[in-house]
């Protein structure tokens, strides 16, 4: 568990805020995890001594951006960006196989886990680096692949990025929830890793007030740089 750490402020103004959101840490209080004490959204107030709201959500295990609002009157505006799409998020990934096509929109509806309806969802992914280590994890072969993939979803659905992946076959390294059980498990027992390789690297937008386009980033967490390190993954 967190013990309330101070959070890394990545972007500042009057109007808004962004931080680096641990992975682990809930961005705010929720009855799926009612026992949960420690929250993004009140260690930003307490941290900052304002209100924030936050603009866009992450889930429990990713890392990375994550973006607050100072005034609620410009709430609606950044929301609007994210409902139009013009909002650009970029996240990296490492996953289970090296994809066949190494570019490519993944184009596959998902069922909302509130109402149950099929909603449009959209990401597109690149394959950054590629690498083959000599552990068999499946039991079938002798070596085993793994790629690290930048993410930009086009769409902002419950777990997208997690599931869409999935739908592919290539888990996401340390998915427990949407992953392979097999690989986490070699994972954690050969490497140690114990989250999830899933980090919201950038976020761009414009401004709501000043127009001008910002562009925030977010350095790998020590779990994701290690693994990356450990499989030749390296990203710069």
């Amino acid at each position: 568990m967190l013990n309330s750490p101070v959070l890394k402020i990545l972007f500042e103004d009057e109007y808004l805020i962004a931080i680096n959101k641990p992975s682990g840490l809930l961005v705010h209080k929720t009855s799926i995890a009612a026992h949960e004490t420690v929250f993004a959204l009140q260690l930003l107030r307490d941290q900052i001594g304002q209100h924030v709201s936050p603009v866009h959500r992450l889930d429990r295990p990713t890392s990375g951006v994550l973006l607050f609002s100072k005034k609620e009157g410009i709430l609606p505006m950044l929301k609007e960006q994210f409902a139009d799409r013009s909002i650009q998020k970029t996240y990296l990934a490492i996953v289970r196989g090296i994809p066949v096509i190494k570019s490519a929109l993944i184009d596959h509806p998902l069922t909302s886990e509130r109402s149950g309806k099929l909603q449009e969802a959209k990401t597109h992914y690149t394959v950054l680096k590629e690498t083959e280590i000599p552990f068999d994890t499946t039991g079938r072969y002798p070596t085993s692949r793994y790629s690290l993939l930048e993410l930009k979803p086009e769409t902002g659905r419950t777990h997208q990025i997690r599931r869409h992946l999935a739908h592919l076959r290539h888990y996401i390294l340390g998915d427990k929830k949407h992953g392979d059980n097999k690989q986490n498990q070699f994972f954690e027992k050969q490497f140690g890793l114990e989250n999830l390789l899933l980090h919201a690297e950038k976020l761009e937008f414009k401004h709501p007030i000043s127009m001008k386009l910002i562009k925030v980033s977010s350095p790998l967490p020590t779990h994701f740089r290690k693994i990356s390190e450990d499989l030749d993954l390296r990203y710069s």
